[in-house]
């Protein structure tokens, strides 16, 4: 089965990434589906059903508390002179804060499966097969309104991708819930700051 690890998006914040979409300038190609939004923290293939059961067994030893993202940056990645992507501009969000997870993932995969060469915190939001004119489109890109959204990450999932002719339907195999101890004791000290105060 083909297999990724992912960090989900929220429903509110999957809103706000739908009016971002909504602003790109014309293109020829496909913006990501509203369910499909999600960040990948690694892609592993095509995994067997015994090599999934290891992956399973790995991913739920991970100790790594909840933290918060921002989505903070709009960008491109321009492969259009790459014999190996059919889509050859890819406009994607960018994370913050999410290397560190994808590091612990990477660690306690590497003698199963191959580490990431490269690792870029993103969320693809369009693939773009072609455009009128490059230069126009990416400097209308620029003026695409970027506001501040931030959300707490508390897991992240193994999941598989059927392909399929309306296009890829994702489905969660195992979830990963992270540590929330920080938080909680950030929680308890400001109430214990409010109590005194008061």
């Amino acid at each position: 089965m083909r297999c990724f690890i992912s960090i989900d998006i929220p429903e509110e914040i999957k809103d706000s990434i739908r009016e971002i979409q909504n602003q790109l300038p014309e293109f020829f190609g496909k913006k990501t589906e509203f369910e499909n939004l999600h960040l990948t923290l690694k892609f592993l293939g095509e995994v067997d059903e015994n090599q999934i059961e290891e992956v399973k067994r790995r991913l739920r030893e991970i100790n790594f508390n909840e933290f918060k993202t921002e989505i903070n940056e709009l960008g491109v990645f321009d492969n259009r002179r790459s014999k190996k992507y059919s889509r050859k501009i890819i406009v994607w969000l960018h994370l913050t804060k999410c290397e560190e997870l994808q590091k612990q993932v990477d660690e306690a995969l590497k003698d199963l499966l191959s580490e990431e060469v490269r690792f870029m915190s993103h969320l693809t939001i369009a693939r773009v097969k072609d455009v009128k004119e490059k230069n126009n489109f990416l400097d209308d890109l620029k003026k695409v309104k970027l506001q501040r959204m931030m959300f707490n990450v508390d897991a992240f999932r193994l999941k598989k991708s059927v392909l399929t002719a309306d296009g890829p339907v994702y489905e969660t195999l195992e979830e990963y819930v992270l540590d929330a101890e920080y938080f909680d004791r950030i929680e308890a000290l400001q109430f214990s700051i409010v109590s005194v105060t008061d």
